[in-house]
This record gives C-alpha cells, structure tokens and sequence, in this order.
C-alpha cells in the first residue's frame, strides 16, 4: 500500500489520498479481484505474472521450458531477448511460443542440445499502455560429470591414529550430495570418532582395529539428471600393537631389543578446519554452516561459542556430533568471531572462524501499480538495502528512462518518480533495478491513467442480516476515476445519513456500530463523480441475538454413574438454530452412552474417559454462541503397588509403596494392614494408617509373626482395592511380652473359684509353645501359692473352697523360650450362697394417700454369703377401704442398691389396704422374706364423676345425669355443681355453686333462663376435698322449639384393659363427621386422632395401655366444625390372664332371650293396662331391680367384679337391672351393629326433646346411688334389650 499519493494541481487532502489509494487497490490484480466485467472493460498497462528462476538449471535430456505469463488490458504481446540481443524464435524451429502466453518452448528432445541454448534470456509484455520485463533468467544445462580414474593405494594406520578418506567428487552442476556406503550398498556407520566433513571426507579422530575393511566408497549423487556416481573402493588396515610386535619378534633374534610403542593417548589437534583462524562470508538469509573436525584418544568433544555475545536462540543447531554448527536464516547481526573447542582428558584445541555477512538487494519499499485520472498527481518509491548498498536505477516500458520517450508529467528524483497533472498519454510501465556485487531486484509498477464514471460493484437488492447490538456492515463496492464521492440513504425518501451512530468507510461500506430493531430497513448508496452518477439500493433486517439462557454447570460425578449437563437456549424465531456438543473441543465420541437431547446432554454409566470439559455450541446463520462446563470424574483410588520392605530389624520394618491414580479426587490417608500367615493365615488385621502424602512408614512388629503387609488408599469417595501383599517377613520368636487381660476369679458354685481370662492372640505369644501359669492363694491367711499350668484354655476351676471368701489371683503367660513379666495380682471371690437371714424390724411411714416410707434393719454381712446387691421390697393391694372388695393380687417390687435401709414406695392408692415384705438379695439371689407387715393409705380426693349428661331442656330447667367416679378413693361426702350462663360473644355470666348429697344420681336444675347456654362444672368431694371435674354446656328452649345449633354432649366411656368405648350424643344438623381424639391425662403430647366411619356416635378406641389414665374429647367437622367438652378415663390394670367373656357363652346368650321374651310379655301388659287408665306402679319397678349384691363388670380391667363373700365369678341374677343411662354393659365390644343396636330409632317427648338414647353407649354405673323414681317408658326398655 503506497505510503504517499499526490493530490490535484491546488490541494493535498487525506480524503484523496485515501481515493487514490482505494484506486490503487481496485485495479492491482495483484492485491484487490475486480469484477470481471469490469476486468473487460477497463484499460490496464501489462504486469508479469509468472516467470521462471533467475538461476534455471535445466535437465539437458529434456525439454527447456522459459516461462513468461502476463496479463493486461488489451492483453499483451510477447518478445524475448538472448545475451542482451533479440531473440527471433522464428527463424529457429526447435523455439516455440506458447499461444497466448510469452512461454518458450525449447525441444530438446527432437535433436536440439541444451549447450546450444545456454545465455541470459528476458522477456518483454507489451500493450498500448506500455511494456512489463521479466528478470533476466540465466539457462544453464546440468552436468554430472565421472569421477577421473586414479590409483589408490591402501591406506596402513597404527591403531589410534587420525586418518582422513578424501573423496575429491568431480564439479558438477549443481554440486552433488555425498555420501560413503560399503560394497552391500549399506551407509558406513558415523559416531563421534568417524564423521563425514562438509567437504565429502570421511575423518577418523582415531581408528581402531574395527575400521579395517577394504570397501570404502564414496558416492556422488547427482539430483538433476537422477544418477549417482562412484569413487574407486578405499582400503584401510588397522595395525594393532600386539600383532605389530609378534611380526617383529619373528624378524628379531633374542638379543634384538624390540617392541612397538603401546597406544598412547593424545591430545586434540584440528583435522580441519587448518591453524587457528580463518574466514567465511555469508549472504542474508542463508543457512551458515561452520565445522570443526578434531583428532584425538580419547575422540575430542566440540563445544561452539560466540566470542563477545551468545549463540542465536531458537535458530541454532548443532549436526554430525556438534562438529558442525548450523544457524538459519542469517542476518548481519550474526558476523563475528566464532569458536569451535575440541577437548579430552588431555588437552583442548581451538579454531576461531571470522564470519561476516553480506547481503543482496532485498526491498524495503517495492514500486507498487498507480491509478490515476486525468490531472492528478502521484509517485512512484523504489527503496531497497542490501551490503554493500545497492545501485537504483529505472526504465520505462523495459527501457532506461535516461534514453526513454519524455514525458513532461514525470520526474526522477533518484528513487522516487514523481508524476504531475498527469494524461491518458502517461500511462506506462515503469521498472526499477536495484543491484550489488551480489545479485539485483527489478520490479515492474505501472502507471495507468484512467478516466472512468462511476460504477456499483455490489449487488442490487442485496439483503444483509445481522444479531441486535452488533454491527452491520452495509457493502458499495464502487469504481470510478476520478474516485466517486459515495452518500448514504435509509428509506425512500430518507434525508443523508451522518452523525456518530455511522460510520462511513472508505471503500464505501456503511457501517452501523450498533445495529438495533430500529435499524431494520432499506439503504441507498449513491455515488457520483464529475462523469455521471449511480445509485443502488440494499436492505438490512436486524435479528434477536441468539442465547443460552441455561448453561452447562461444573459437575463432578462417580464413575459409573450418570451425569446431564443442560443447554437451553433463546432464539429469533426466524433462524433455525442447530446445537453441537464437543468434548475438548473435539466432536463427542461415538458411543450410544452419550444422549444428546433437545436441551441437554447425559452420559450414561460415566467412565474414567469422559472426564473433560463439554461444550455446547448454538449456531445460526447470523450469529454463535457457546458455553462450556468441566466433568470431573472421581472414583475410589487405584490400589497402590510396589509395596517394599527395608530395614528389617527384630521389631520394625520400613514399608514404601507407590501411590495408585487418585482419580481426580486427592488420597487423604492410607491404610496399613497386616497378616500373620503363621497364626491366622488369611485373616487380615488394621496396623496403622498415615496421612495421603506420605509413602513411606516405620511399623513396629512383635517377635514370632509371620508379616505380610497390604496399603489400601482412601479419598472422598471411598478406600480402594487393597495393593498385592508385600514380601513376608518371619520376626524372631522370643519371651512373651504381656500376660493376658481381664483376669476374674468368681464363683458358679457356692465350693468353687472360677479363674477366667482373655487369652493372648497368637501373635503376642511371641513363640510356639504358649501357655499359662494360672496361680491363686486364699487372701488373709497365711498360705503359699496353688500354681497349674494350662494352654489352649481361658478358664480354669478351683473346686472345694468354702463359700465366699477372697482369693488373690494371677495369671502369667508363657512359651518355649521362657516367661512373660510377673503378672499383677487380681482379687477374686469362690461362689456366693443365697442369704441365710431375713431383715428384721420393718416399719411403714404412711406419708400421704399416695406415698409411704419402709425402714428395715440390714442384716449381718456374714449372712449375705456373696455380694450384697441391694434390698427388694414386695407390696401388693389387699383391698380397697370404700369398695369393701376384694381384687387381683397384684404384687410390686421395688429394688433398693447397695446397703440402703430404707425406701419410697410411691404410686399408691388411697384409701387401701396394703401388705408389705422386705428381702436382702446377693449375686446368687434373694434370701428369706421378712414377716409380712400390714398399711392403709388415708382417703385421697375422688377422680371426676363418671359421666354427666344433661336431657330434657325446657323453658327453665335441665335434667342432669351422672357417675360417680371410677376411684372414689375414700368415702364420698357431696357432689359440687356449678354452673354460669355463657352470651353470644362467649362471657360467662355469674358462677353459681351447688352442692348434691353423695348418695344423688340426678337433679333437675329449675328457674333457669330461657334460650340461654349454661357451662356446667361437676365435681366429687371426700374428706380430703374436691376431685377433678368434668365440664357440660347445654341450652334451654325458646318457645318449646329445639336449638338449631349443634352440639356433642353427654360423652361418656367405658374402659378395658387396653381399650374403650366412647359414646355420645349429637345435637344439630345431620350427616355431620364425627372424630374422637385422645391422649394421656396430664400429658403435653398432641391429641391424637381417630375418624368415625359414618354418622354414628359411638367409637372404639383400641391399643390403650393398661392402668393409664386418659383424656377424650369428641368433635365434629366440616361448616359447624366444634368439640365436646373433656372426658377423663382410667384403662384397667394388665392381668395375668383375661377373664372369659361371658357375652359370648351360649348359656348366657339364652339366658337374654329368655330376659327378653319376659319383657315383651311385660310390654304387653302394660299396654293393656294403659289403655284402660290404670298406672305402672314403682313397687313393679323396685322389684325388678331389688337384687343390691349384684355389681356391674368392672370397667378398669375388663373382669368380673368380687363379690364381699368372696365368691368369684357369680353369674348375674334374672333381676339385674340396665344401667340408669338403659344401656347394656359389655366389655370387649367392637363396633358391630348387633352389640351397639344402632338400628333402633330414639323417641321424642311431646316438648320435642330426645328422650331416646343410642343402646350402644356406655356409662360408668355408680358404686351406690338411689333410683329414679321415673317409670321406665316401653320404649325405652326395648332400647335397653333389643
């Protein structure tokens, strides 16, 4: 690109200067393609585009072919010149010219002789608009002259001498290579000592009885005419000192004196190059090659230095040994004084070789082609270097400007041509020749004046697509001379395009830094200039950029397992996106493991191969992009190898391994195990472990074991495979050095010591033979040592000792080479007996209705015979004071540890009879019981009555029902009621307290206020005060129509063992959803749940624990979502055995269907007798129920109740009333329909109140209460029975 372009006659502006320089640039074939109509159309000086070397050796067996190719506008004619002279090929028929071309041909093959041919040719290119002319090309016909035929005689070497094989190979063009091969045609082997020079020569440093041979050949092979030619074999024999002596011997008589020198060792002297200096001229650019070739024994080394600086980095090689040093590409900062060192044991020699490097014409700024129009300026820079400097000179058209046509546009001002307000009539073809002594450049540049309107190069309509804020870059390639001034439009009637949001080039390109969506449109470019004027339109649609709006993340993976990496990307809806997966940017391997789909990538069952980094690649016409994640494969280590043994001493060892591959997640520690293959061959046992950077251990070992070793590696993801077990390793046998641990010495039977131990493991024996010396002596009494000695045993049996007395006991190990260090002695005891004595003066400290405190006296120690454990306390329930009824035993025991001689014994009941024994316990058992002693606990406060229901609301009064409580604990005084009204924003009203004779069942609570809600709180009272209280809510009426709100009232339950059936009663709306929810009493767990199926009210509660006591409420959920007040429930105490129910004995079930036909015969006549106005008298009543021995099944426990004459199990009379809520007790009830009578409907009184109640339900019947005095209704007693 031309560095300075002159403008028009009156300015010089950069503008120009750039529309010369785009001129330039359009019509250079060399630099810039033009359309190729344009090409056609356009008028252009000639320009050689090819031509053959300036050094051409030729093949003289074939034809000579001199290139000469060139292009222009007209296209050109040829001409040649030979040695300076025209060269007419016409009047010579082996010459011909390529058609269309400037190419001879010389035909060789057809009788012609390369000799005759040989010269200087140069061909000319010539047009209307001027002359190009090639180099000048010197033809010269290889040659591949014989070698001269010389006698050469053999060449006798005494055994390290230097020698030198010259092979003198005849001049040929070009030089031949060399090389020496034997008579099989094999290269001669090369080393330090033998070498081949540059020259050709073979040189020996020094020889040896091994070179003697008689075929050395040197070989000359000549490229251009494929032959090689050869020397006349060389012969060379090697004399060795002992056989030069033998043939003097045999020459000389005894008393000659005689004997050949032995090999002597020498220093190093120089074969070539000769004396210490001398000189070489390179020229730049070239390969210099220095050699330095040394005789010597031992062979010298070379070493190479650069005397004042370094050797060149990167272009410096040594070859043939370092005899030879190579630099490339030299320049002349490479001169100077270079130094070749050749050493041995002996000595050094040195040569210095002055190298100076000159160069030929090479450019620094070649003339370069000048588009011009008419009138304008411009110049022409010819600058080139070289050493020493070179001589510039131009022609015009191939002729010396100094004798050229003149042209008054035109100055030389030496290598610089300045043009002038030039004309059509300066178009030219200027050469300019730059020479030295070592050769010339000549290079053709024209000057092409041109006067041309402006053209549009860029296709009409085109459309340019580019991504959102990226830039666009709208084409107008253009022509025109003079250069065209170019305008840019958007739209069809847009105004000029400026201003920093473009940029506008000087080829025409428009370019829009940042194009956006607004950018979308149609652009005209126009270009106009002095001769005419040209417009073109192109459009610019601008895209969504395309992104990965989920990119692949850093994944670390086990091996085997499976890994996704995901790539979801956004895009312009009008590009087709397509996605690539690479793997270290390489395509994915071709492995159905691999699944690529839509959004992501999954490797399956990954392996240690696929570790690498994954790239997803999303391309569309217009744009792409790409991230990438790195996949760590880890897995357990490798396991370690190499495991060695060194240092072996009688108790160490040093054991190294060679770490196995971490598989990229770091060692952290290893683990050393060991094997005692002549104790417990196979059995592998942990030794120590040291950190993952270590390799290397000092293990302590014991005598008499057979070692193997094993290293097993740990990382993060798990151990490895254990390494192959290292050499064994048998340590010397010795005493033992422990004797074995946990001796014991106790009784089994009351005459004997049991002596055990934990026995030694077989490599702490530390030799064969082990045993033990088991030795015991009665402590306190003056006696010797008892001593046996066992082996294969850990237990030996002393018989016939008294009963529990102390022993010292020790137990020393021993084997074949002697014994273990003198045990510590352990103190044991012979066996225990069971205690002779009961304790005695026992006494019990009621402390409250709940608690009591036992005082013993402790027995004699002498009397315990073993070891005193502790006291146990048994106590059990008589009966309770207030039921006058006997129970199940069920007795307790309470242990007290160590020597203590007195106890709590809490969880009493009130108001009971308890019994009580003390017994003294050792480690054979429990001794005597002390004499039985007798305790009652006080009265307690009652637990909450039973049940309290509440029927029969009216204007001004309630009918309340209840229980007494299920434990009295003491003799009931009074129920206490209280109750307050609650408003409709849920205040309580004034509390008003009522207190119930304790032998009252129900009452009829008047004067209340009508359609008002009561809560009610009802509780029982002894002696000692009030119990807890249960807690009611009912409503009176409102012009005798029931309440619309619903309610659950009345809950009331019935408790077994480890179950209880809840019953209630539900006031409102229908089809409601009832659950029951429980937990323990006092507890602050969460309620427990339970759904009732279906509509029903009652529930079965099941998985209680026996002897608890419970909380239970009943609600209801869905729109009126509300619960029940709080029940409380005591589950009866576990038995031994569970009573048969007699519900389901035949004799029972027949026993009701006889009860039953009796009543509905009873029905009948009350009907009868109704009807006729008669009444049903209570006396009937009385005697129906007047048998007061008879007691409902206890609810605790699930069992009969006792009677007070202590007749167990008496079945019920035919008299036994139904409880006072007309309902069968049962026990053991499930939820079937039969049990509960869930098929019969309630009754309503006249007043709308439910008077009925579900047969299913179960109250707890009151110990002793008064009647009612109510008649029972029909109804109501089939409800009770059906």
């Amino acid at each position: 690109m031309q560095p300075k372009i002159m403008m028009k006659k009156k300015s010089v502006s950069a503008s120009k200067a750039s529309l010369v320089l785009f001129l330039c640039q359009m019509i250079s074939a060399l630099d810039v393609p033009l359309d190729s109509k344009l090409l056609e159309e356009l008028s252009q000086p000639p320009t050689i585009t090819q031509q053959s070397p300036k050094d051409y050796i030729v093949d003289p067996r074939e034809n000579i072919v001199i290139q000469c190719e060139a292009k222009g506008k007209p296209p050109p004619s040829f001409s040649w010149t030979r040695n300076g002279t025209h060269f007419d090929i016409d009047k010579d028929a082996q010459v011909t010219m390529k058609p269309n071309s400037g190419t001879l041909v010389i035909n060789i093959m057809n009788g012609g002789k390369a000799e005759a041919y040989e010269g200087v040719y140069q061909c000319t290119a010539r047009n209307e608009r001027g002359a190009a002319i090639s180099n000048n090309i010197v033809i010269r016909p290889s040659r591949s002259p014989l070698w001269t035929k010389e006698r050469l005689e053999p060449n006798h070497v005494r055994e390290g001498d230097s020698l030198v094989l010259h092979c003198r190979p005849p001049v040929g063009l070009p030089p031949p290579i060399i090389f020496w091969m034997d008579n099989a045609f094999q290269r001669l082997p090369q080393s330090e000592r033998v070498s081949q020079g540059l020259n050709g020569d073979l040189y020996f440093s020094n020889v040896q009885p091994e070179d003697t041979r008689e075929d050395y050949i040197c070989y000359a092979r000549f490229n251009h005419t494929q032959t090689i030619q050869q020397k006349q074999p060389i012969s060379v024999k090697v004399f060795s000192m002992d056989s030069l002596n033998d043939t003097i011997a045999a020459n000389l008589s005894d008393t000659d004196i005689y004997g050949a020198k032995p090999v002597t060792e020498r220093q190093p002297v120089l074969l070539t190059p000769t004396g210490s200096t001398s000189t070489k001229v390179e020229l730049r650019g070239n390969v210099l090659l220095l050699e330095c070739i040394a005789a010597g024994l031992p062979t010298p080394v070379i070493r190479w230095i650069k005397e004042g600086g370094e050797l060149p980095a990167n272009r410096t090689f040594f070859e043939n040994f370092k005899k030879t040093l190579k630099i490339i590409d030299v320049s002349e900062a490479d001169s100077g004084n270079y130094k070749c060192i050749a050493r041995n044991i002996l000595g050094s020699a040195h040569h210095v070789i002055s190298v100076t490097v000159k160069a030929a014409p090479y450019w620094i700024t070649a003339p370069r082609n000048l588009v011009l129009s008419p009138g304008e300026d411009g110049t022409l820079i010819c600058r080139a270097n070289g050493n020493p400097k070179p001589n510039i000179s131009w022609l015009a058209n191939g002729v010396p400007i100094a004798i050229a046509p003149e042209d008054p546009s035109r100055k030389v001002d030496g290598d610089t041509i300045i043009f002038s307000h030039v004309q059509e009539r300066s178009s030219a073809v200027y050469q300019c020749n730059a020479s030295n002594e070592y050769g010339y450049l000549l290079a053709n540049a024209f000057v092409n004046v041109l006067a041309e309107p402006p053209r549009i190069l860029t296709t009409t309509n085109k459309l340019y697509q580019v991504i959102a804020d990226s830039p666009a870059l709208l084409d107008c390639a253009y022509f025109g001379s003079p250069k065209p001034e170019i305008e840019w439009f958007k739209g069809v009637k847009g105004s000029i395009l400026r201003g920093n949001e473009y940029i506008f080039h000087d080829n025409g390109t428009l370019e829009i830094p940042v194009a956006q969506k607004d950018s979308t449109g149609t652009y005209t470019c126009v270009a106009r200039n002095e001769l005419g004027k040209i417009q073109n339109e192109v459009h610019l649609e601008v895209k969504d950029p395309t992104m990965i709006i989920k990119q692949p993340e850093y994944k670390v993976i086990q091996r085997y397992g499976q890994v996704s990496f995901e790539c979801i990307i956004k895009h312009d809806s009008t590009l087709l996106p397509t996605v690539i997966w690479l793997k270290d940017n390489d395509a994915l391997p071709d492995d159905e493991r691999f699944l690529v789909g839509k959004d992501n990538l999954t490797i399956m069952n990954v392996t240690d191969k696929d570790d690498g980094t994954y790239t997803c690649i999303v391309n569309t016409t217009l744009d792409s992009v790409s991230a990438s994640a790195v996949l760590t494969v880890v897995a357990r280590p490798n396991p370690p190898f190499d495991l060695e043994l060194t240092g072996q001493l009688e108790r160490s060892v040093e054991l190294s391994w060679i770490p196995g591959d971490e598989n990229n997640s770091p060692i952290t520690n290893f683990v050393i195990e060991y094997e005692d293959g002549l104790h417990e061959p196979g059995v592998w046992h942990y030794q120590t472990e040291v950190p993952g950077t270590q390799t290397t251990v000092q293990l302590k070992l014991s005598p008499y074991v057979n070692y193997s070793f094993r290293v097993i590696a740990v990382n993060e993801i798990g151990r490895s495979q254990p390494s192959e077990p290292s050499e064994q390793y048998l340590t010397k046998s010795a005493n033992p050095d422990e004797n074995p641990s946990n001796v014991q010495g106790i009784g089994s039977e009351p005459d004997n010591l049991v002596i055990t131990w934990e026995s030694l493991k077989g490599f702490q024996s530390n030799g064969p033979g082990l045993q033990y010396k088991v030795s015991w002596r009665q402590k306190d009494v003056d006696d010797e040592w008892t001593s046996v000695i066992v082996a294969n045993v850990s237990k030996y049996i002393v018989s016939g000792t008294p009963t529990f007395v102390p022993y010292e006991i020790k137990v020393q190990a021993l084997n074949d080479l002697g014994y273990a260090p003198e045990p510590s002695e352990v103190i044991g005891h012979s066996g225990e007996d069971l205690p002779m004595v009961a304790p005695g003066n026992v006494q019990v400290h009621v402390i409250n209705s709940t608690l009591a405190k036992v005082h013993w006296d402790p027995v004699p120690l002498k009397t315990v015979r073993g070891h005193l454990q502790g006291y146990k306390v048994y106590y059990w329930k008589v009966q309770s004071l207030s039921r006058r009824s006997r129970r199940h035993v069920e007795k307790k025991i309470l242990t007290f540890r160590g020597n203590k001689t007195f106890g709590m014994l809490p969880g009493l009941e009130p108001y009971s009879s308890y019994k009580l024994n003390v017994r003294v316990v050792n480690g054979k058992g429990e001794g005597p019981a002390s004499p039985d002693k007798v305790f009652k606990t006080p009265e307690g406060v009652p637990s909450s009555p039973s049940f309290l229901k509440i029927t029969n609301p009216t204007l001004d009064s309630l009918t309340l029902e209840w229980g007494s409580p299920t434990h009295p604990n003491g003799i009931l005084i009074s129920y206490i009621l209280k109750f307050q009204p609650i408003n409709n924003t849920h205040e309580l009203g004034p509390l008003v307290e009522i207190r119930i004779p304790a032998n009252e069942s129900s009452m009829i609570l008047k004067n209340l206020n009508y359609s008002t809600r009561y809560k009610f709180y009802f509780n029982a009272q002894t002696s000692v005060g009030s119990g807890s209280q249960i807690t009611e809510e009912a409503v009176t009426i409102m012009d005798e129509v029931q309440p619309l709100y619903p309610r659950i009232r009345n809950v009331t339950t019935a408790a077994a063992e480890t179950y209880a059936n809840i019953s209630w009663e539900y006031e409102g709306p229908d089809h409601a959803n009832f659950y029951v929810e429980y937990g323990v009493a006092g507890s602050k767990e969460d309620w427990k749940k339970e759904i009732v199926n279906g509509s029903r009210s009652f529930f079965v509660l099941k998985g209680l624990t026996p002897g608890t006591a419970y909380k239970v409420r009943v609600g209801a959920e869905g729109l009126f979502g509300f619960r029940s007040s709080e029940d409380v429930f005591e589950t009866g105490p576990a038995m031994a055995s569970r009573q048969v129910d007699i519900a389901t004995q035949g004799w029972f079930i027949g026993l009701m269907c006889a009860v039953a036909l009796l009543i509905l015969i009873l029905l009948i006549v009350c009907f009868i007798r109704r009807n006729k106005g008669g009444k049903y008298p209570v006396k009937e009543k009385e005697d129906a129920h007047a048998d007061p021995e008879i007691q409902p099944m206890k609810e605790d426990d699930g069992t009969f109740g006792e009677y007070s004459d202590a007749e167990d199990h008496k079945p019920l009379k035919k008299g036994s009333r139904t409880p006072s809520d007309r309902t069968v007790k049962k026990e053991d009830s499930d939820d079937s329909l039969v049990d509960y009578g869930e098929g019969v409907n309630g009754q309503f009184n006249e007043d709308g109140s439910f008077i009925g109640q579900y047969s299913g339900k179960k109250e707890k019947e009151p110990a002793e209460g008064n009647e009612s005095s109510e008649a029972p209704s029909p109804v109501n007693a089939m409800n009770s029975f059906v």
